[in-house]
């Protein structure tokens, strides 16, 4: 999920929510050598399934992921978020290919087929070490930069490797903007209400947490769509088919390590402490930008509160009606995103 502060003042601002705008669209712009995207081609839930599953060593790692576009086409690379996998862009992608783009969307660590290469392998999910595969994924492809787009986990991965990699990062899309997560900022107490938000990160704190999301995986993260998506009236099938990513056996020890170690009740591994000191300096990112906004940000939908911290080119959109999945439930828009941050 996303920074804590975010997320506890978005709960907050959803109680006193009442009705919710329908999202609107428009028309694309063109990349080079490609065709944007025809507004109402790709309706949230137009496809099930990737045409390309790939499978890559990088670092530490066995990647899993999709590939869809030309291979000589742009590479974008789309990370997902937590409790999420590869589908959130399965119509986003098919969008980017025809538009001219090499699109790539690679399953996190601890999701579907992804795997640790060795059994000795810390299942570390600190943002630093996600941030990292990432690189070592573009350098097993061989790609030396890409655009990148994200949500959640994916957001605050995708604005790592712009903060801290500039000559990586072509342009990106962030969903829900500036996420690099804030350690200290991490320990001070919110209100009341706002912390009642948080709860299953302080569920996840306990071995009944670690035991419960064990045994009822699935049924915890329905209820987080259902929660952070509200309006988004998803059928069983479209959750199963992102629920198999799940079942990875390395999911419950990265997801618990991660949200533990953002409240600073585990530790990192020392190979990333100088990545992370760097981070605790909330680095400006200075790439082309794309911030978008949905209801699940509430009082920071305007984008006002990180507006700073973005120093390039760049431009903020808010998609009202729409939860926090923003991908899966608006692919046109978030395609749109996509294009015009490569052109700014």
């Amino acid at each position: 999920m996303i920074n804590r502060r975010q997320f506890t003042q978005t709960c907050a601002a959803a109680l006193a929510t009442a009705s919710l705008a329908a999202c609107s669209s428009t028309s694309a712009s063109t990349p080079a050598g490609g065709a944007a995207p025809t507004a109402g081609a790709t309706a949230a839930g137009s496809h099930t399934s990737f045409p390309i599953l790939k499978q890559v060593n990088a670092g530490v790692l066995d990647v899993g992921y999709a590939e869809a576009g030309p291979p000589n086409g742009r590479p974008v690379i789309l990370l997902h978020g937590w409790p999420y996998d590869i589908h959130s862009y399965v119509d986003v992608a098919p969008l980017l290919a025809s538009a001219g783009y090499r699109v790539i969307v690679p399953y996190l660590r601890g999701y579907g087929s992804t795997h640790f290469l060795s059994n000795d392998t810390f299942r570390n999910g600190q943002q630093a070490a996600v941030a990292v595969d990432i690189l070592s994924f573009m350098d097993a492809l061989h790609i030396d930069q890409a655009i990148f787009g994200g949500f959640d986990w994916g957001s605050r991965t995708a604005g790592i490797l712009a903060a801290l990699w500039p000559e990586r990062c072509k342009a990106l899309v962030a969903v829900s903007g500036y996420l690099i997560t804030d350690l200290k900022a991490n320990l001070q107490p919110l209100s009341p209400t706002a912390e009642l938000g948080w709860w299953y990160q302080y569920y996840f704190t306990t071995e009944r947490g670690v035991a419960g999301y064990t045994k009822n995986r699935n049924d915890f993260n329905k209820l987080i769509w259902t929660t952070v998506s509200p309006l988004w009236k998803f059928d069983d099938a479209t959750f199963e088919r992102t629920a198999g990513a799940f079942d990875n056996p390395d999911q419950v020890s990265v997801v618990i390590h991660n949200y533990r170690w953002r409240l600073s009740l585990a530790n990192g591994e020392p190979q990333y402490d100088a990545i992370e000191q760097k981070l605790a300096q909330s680095p400006a990112i200075a790439v082309p930008t794309i911030t978008v906004a949905s209801d699940f940000d509430g009082p920071l939908k305007d984008g006002a509160a990180y507006r700073s911290k973005f120093t390039g080119r760049y431009e903020h959109r808010i998609l009202s009606g729409i939860g926090h999945n923003v991908p899966q439930e608006a692919p046109q828009e978030f395609s749109k995103a996509i294009i015009d941050a490569d052109r700014l």
